[in-house]
């Protein structure tokens, strides 16, 4: 979360540990034996912080508390239902899709749902 997010502050991280137990839980699309925290996290070419050293340090009590809110169902939008997220840039608008359809923005980072038409996307 901090890795992703750490600019967009607390909130900003929090809807990236929401899209993160979205793609545990949704087990549709790329996500159908993607069935632990671990896994999501590491699957190929996924999150762009994994293996940089922000992602390797040890993460404070208060971003820990922040990653356990997540694993408890913390849901807010536009990351509520969202698989995806994308920061296009400083001063850049979202694409209306990526990897699924535009859900809404959080500061830099736009949040896309899963793509219509997929089956057992239980989000």
């Amino acid at each position: 979360m901090r890795a992703e997010a750490l600019g967009e502050g607390e909130t900003g991280m929090l809807l990236v540990g929401n899209v993160v137990v979205n793609r545990v839980i949704a087990q549709c699309g790329a996500f159908k034996k993607v069935n632990t925290i671990s896994k999501v996290i590491y699957q190929k070419g996924q999150f762009e912080g994994v293996g940089k050293p922000l992602f390797k340090s040890s993460p404070t009590t208060r971003q820990k508390n922040l990653a356990k809110m997540c694993l408890n169902y913390y849901t807010r939008w536009p990351a509520r239902r969202a698989l995806f997220f994308k920061n296009p840039g400083k001063g850049k608008s979202c694409p209306k899709t990526f990897y699924g359809p535009f859900i809404g923005k959080y500061k830099q980072h736009c949040f896309f749902g899963p793509e219509k038409g997929l089956k057992n996307c239980n989000i």
